[in-house]
């Protein structure tokens, strides 16, 4: 194969004529480069700074015999210089017409453009837009690199230029290739003691005897006959069935900036069309909106003829969602809109929608997925990524998976282990020897295609897929849908098991706390977009119409939030460029968004003197209502607080918290229970750093050693009392290594929790670290808040389960408890948590350390990863139940916000039941006018109440998240409101039509 018959493909090849443009920047369009002067460019030159550009242009003629003999075409190859097999991680190419529309992409394993799509005749005149991707991988070595940043990546070519030229196809000998490849990729995978593998074997070896390897072309068709037989026997009727469906899993960020991906889409998907064209029955999956409205707003040729692939369902909208987003950290507001705004995407461009999740690659699964999933109107899910579990085996890859509220959705994870499949033989048996439903199902998806500008499908892998829908030994493989997979396999398994609960990812622990600034922007965005919508739409029908609901605007900086959520940007896993690139669209997403609450203050509540607070949470706080502004009921007395045994005594009348001489909390009372929340002996507010140094992912893992390495920052350089709005506030200076912290444990009036902000210099490699609190609490599980509820996890390690959840994710708090008393500790933007029991030492008895991972410094992809300064803000309630630490999630995560008007505004809804937690209030996605209210149950329990709107309602119904109308169990609808009986985290979205 390498020596005969690959070189045999092309039988004559001819140099064409080269010349060329350097992009002195940034991209530019093509026919703003094609413009540009073009100079003669050498063949096999050097070429390509890091994320530089080069535009090539290519002429010559094809010699008039070429392309005439039976069996021969004509095509051009490009080969950019590439340096390693994997397509998608080095230079990549598209091809442009003189007129600025798109021929397709070159890479390496896809370098060909055949004649016919250069507009006829025998003339070649076009162009290449060449992109010098460094391989920031390092030859997946990971090893620390300066290409992640534009500034530090150097000038130095990385690429040197190969094969420009016309060469002459000879089909006989491709069908050939293909025919080995298949065969050979078969046998490698069949147990020697099969007939099959001899039989196959003995035909390769005819076929070697009848082809001339002095004349691999004149032979190559008495080669194929050799083959025939092997080929033509059918599978065995027991053979698994596999569905492959192509795809391109495009990383909307990760070793290269978002601007890349948007190339690198308009590479693949013009790929795809291609193929398309000679190929009517192939389909390919596209799964992420962000990406095609990219191509429509920068590539609109492009994205015309995908609509009309779409037409033909060739071209698949998959997923339903914005971007293929991480589940851990979004809010449940963003994880719905991650739906609504994909598939609202899909159904207004094509009219499609999509009935199936599709998150191949991010890193876990929300328990709290399969209701959101369901209540997006989609029926279908499908993973990939637990394949990558260190520990455990999922125990099946077919069936239904019940989330935190009970629902239940019908989930697929492919045997194939890949999502980039290139259909190889070695792939397809293990996709039929891996699947663990044999005897129940018969059928599993197999995603085929280079991603991340690899090219995605090609024209072997469609090859490899003919040649084995029907071939003994292997699997059965047909191409089709995503869709016609799921309804076969339906039809296929119909008594699922069930898994229950979060999909955790025994792998990758670290994403919940890399790359702090970009956490920090998410979490701040999330809170910023429910004020801007809530106060918009109380303005919107406070002042009956006199002020204009922004949709379009909200829309846009919503979408802006849902791309940085993309699961290798929120977790912290990309390059410096991409979190830079965060860290600048979160700046500006606060600017907006602020602007927008001014404005929808500024109408609502007129123009005046008086103070007041907006409350855009869903409780009531300082004596104003939720989703309310009023005129505050501030505590006038001061917090006491004593020196004591060289720290402080603080105390509000409420709780009780003593801090020692370094600022460690050793005591930590509510007068309620009159109970002591601090381990004895031990303390609260300790932090920890750990060495850091993960076996592989740099910025992903944290692997279960990292506790052996620790050192206990007990000692504190200067501790000192202030005092700020009749607040108390413990000031703690600490070193860390390098690192320089100052921490402001701040009592305030009447506060039920202590507030703790540590601020951080960090100036470490390779450290985590660590903020603990030592609690008196016997607690056998944890609560950790996640979307639309909380997930309880076991705080023991009885089973090899357990003992891998040794870091786990929480929202807006986590929360432990005994029978009758319980902590909550909640912060304002951090992810990453662990929970562990000890032993007391003084009676034997337990107690329960929850800690928080503040700060990480991994060394790849970003090398300077979360250096500088950061505020991280943590609160502990002690006698603190769920109730009341939802309730501190949103106190923490909502900073009082005072502004001046002229009357307070009454909240456009009121709810009986404060379990019942209204999440979002917007206008109707439609423009209609209508009001929204998005709602669930918080508290794990069977909850009743009523919801009122405060304003003039002709009509009130339960709608899905893309606001159509659908039945909600436990919802009755009346006059002006709905009275609610949910279910455990229930989740409901209201639609209240304006009388």
């Amino acid at each position: 194969m390498r020596e005969r018959i690959t070189p045999s493909v092309y039988g004559r090849i001819l140099p064409l004529a080269l010349s060329s443009w350097d992009v002195p920047d940034e991209p530019v369009p093509a026919l703003e480069a094609m413009r540009q002067e073009f100079h003669p460019q050498e063949h096999g030159a050097a070429w390509g700074k890091p994320w530089g550009t080069k535009w090539l242009r290519l002429q010559g003629e094809v010699p008039e015999s070429w392309g005439t003999e039976p069996d021969t075409t004509v095509e051009v190859l490009v080969d950019l210089g590439f340096t390693i097999e994997t397509p998608g991680f080095q230079c990549e190419g598209i091809a442009w017409r003189p007129d600025g529309t798109i021929i397709k992409a070159v890479s390496p394993r896809n370098q060909y453009i055949p004649l016919k799509l250069l507009g006829g005749g025998m003339a070649v005149d076009f162009y290449v837009e060449a992109a010098a991707n460094p391989d920031v991988a390092q030859g997946w070595t990971f090893a620390a690199t300066p290409y992640g940043d534009k500034s530090t990546a150097g000038t130095a070519p990385q690429y040197r230029l190969g094969t420009i030229a016309i060469a002459e196809l000879n089909q006989t000998v491709w069908e050939l290739q293909q025919d080995v490849w298949t065969l050979a990729g078969l046998m490698e995978q069949l147990p020697l003691e099969l007939p099959r593998r001899h039989e196959i074997l003995r035909a390769l070896e005819r076929m070697m005897d009848v082809m001339d390897p002095d004349d691999v072309a004149g032979t190559a068709a008495a080669g194929r006959e050799a083959l025939a037989g092997v080929l033509a026997r059918p599978a065995y009727a027991s053979a698994h069935q596999l569905v492959a469906t192509g795809h391109a899993h495009i990383d909307s960020a990760w070793l290269w900036p978002v601007r890349e991906t948007m190339r690198k889409c308009a590479r693949t998907f013009s790929n795809v069309v291609s193929l398309m064209d000679d190929n009517p029955d192939f389909v390919f999956s596209c799964s992420s909106a962000q990406q095609l409205a990219w191509i429509k707003e920068f590539y609109p040729e492009l994205f015309s003829r995908i609509r009309e692939k779409v037409c033909s369902g060739q071209f698949v909208p998959v997923g339903g969602m914005w971007v293929e987003s991480d589940t851990n950290m979004p809010g449940g507001e963003a994880m719905a809109r991650q739906f609504v705004e994909g598939k609202s995407f899909f159904l207004s461009e094509f009219g499609i929608e999509c009935r199936e999740a599709w998150l191949p690659d991010s890193f876990g699964y929300s328990a709290a997925l399969p209701q959101i999933v369901k209540s997006a109107g989609s029926r279908w899910f499908l993973t990939q990524k637990i394949s990558w579990n260190q520990t455990n085996r999922m125990p099946h890859h077919t069936f239904n998976w019940e989330g935190i509220d009970g629902t239940r959705l019908f989930t697929h994870f492919p045997p194939v282990d890949t999502y980039n499949s290139e259909l190889s033989g070695r792939e397809l048996a293990h996709a039929e020897r891996n699947y663990r439903d044999h005897g129940r199902g018969t059928v599993s998806l197999v995603p085929f295609g280079f991603g991340d500008g690899g090219g995605g499908p090609t024209r072997e892998m469609l090859a490899a897929a003919a040649r084995t829908a029907d071939l003994e030994g292997s699997p059965k493989v047909r191409i089709g849908s995503a869709e016609s997979f799921f309804r076969q396999a339906e039809q296929d398994y119909t008594s699922l098991p069930v898994w229950v609960g979060e999909m955790y990812l025994e792998l990758h622990r670290g994403t919940y706390t890399s790359q702090a600034r970009t956490k920090k922007g998410n979490r701040r965005s999330e809170h910023l977009l429910r004020e801007a919508e809530l106060w918009c739409a109380t303005a919107a029908v406070r002042t009956d119409g006199a002020y204009a609901y922004p949709a379009a605007e909200l829309k846009r900086l919503w979408r802006l939030v849902l791309l940085q959520q993309f699961h290798d940007i929120l977790p912290g896993s990309s390059i410096a460029w991409v979190h830079q690139d965060a860290e600048r669209n979160y700046q500006a997403i606060e600017a907006g968004l602020e602007a927008l609450i001014g404005q929808a203050a500024a109408a609502v509540l007129g123009s005046g003197e008086r103070e007041f607070l907006l409350n855009a949470a869903p409780h009531a706080r300082d004596g104003v209502p939720a989703l309310a502004a009023g005129e505050p009921a501030f505590s006038s007395e001061a917090v006491s607080a004593t020196a004591e045994a060289g720290g402080y005594v603080l105390d509000n009348g409420v709780i009780r918290a003593v801090l020692d001489a370094n600022g460690l909390l050793t005591s930590l009372r509510d007068y309620a229970s009159g109970r002591e929340a601090i381990a004895p002996d031990q303390y609260g507010n300790l932090l920890e750093l750990h060495r850091d140094t993960p076996n592989e992912w740099d910025a992903w893992d944290i692997d279960e050693f990292y506790r052996r390495n620790v050192t206990a920052l007990t000692g504190a350089e200067s501790v000192r009392l202030e005092g700020e709005g009749g607040a108390a506030v413990v000031v703690v200076e600490r070193l860390a290594g390098a690192s320089s912290i100052t921490q402001r444990i701040t009592l305030a009036p009447e506060s039920p929790s202590l507030s703790i902000t540590t601020s951080v210099d960090w100036q470490e490699r390779e450290k985590l670290l660590k903020l603990g609190f030592a609690l008196d609490i016997r607690a056998d599980r944890s609560a950790a808040e996640t979307q639309f509820g909380h997930v309880f996890r076991p705080t023991h390690i009885n089973t090899s389960w357990e003992a891998a959840k040794f870091e786990i994710c929480a929202h807006r708090w986590i929360h432990v408890a005994e029978p009758g008393y319980g902590v909550a500790v909640s912060n304002a933007s951090t992810y990453g948590h662990d929970v562990a029991r000890n032993v007391r030492e003084s009676d034997g008895g337990t107690t329960t350390t929850v800690r928080l991972s503040l700060l990480r410094a991994p060394k790849f992809p970003d090398p300077e990863a979360d250096r500088g300064l950061h505020d991280l803000t943590v609160t502990i309630r002690p006698g603190a139940g769920i109730a009341e630490a939802v309730q501190e999630g949103y106190r923490t995560n909502l900073a009082p916000r005072m502004v001046r008007g002229a009357a307070p505004v009454e909240p456009l809804f009121s709810v009986t039941n404060p379990a019942l937690v209204i999440e979002a209030v917007k206008l109707a996605e439609d423009g209609s006018g209508d009001v929204i209210a998005r709602l669930y149950e918080s508290l794990g329990e069977r909850s009743t109440g009523r919801v009122t709107a405060n304003f003039a309602s002709a009509a009130v119904r339960a709608v899905d998240l893309l606001e159509r109308d659908v039945q909600s169990p436990g919802v009755e609808a009346g006059a002006g409101g709905a009275t609610l009986q949910l279910r455990p985290f229930q989740l409901v979205t209201l639609r209240f039509t304006r009388a």
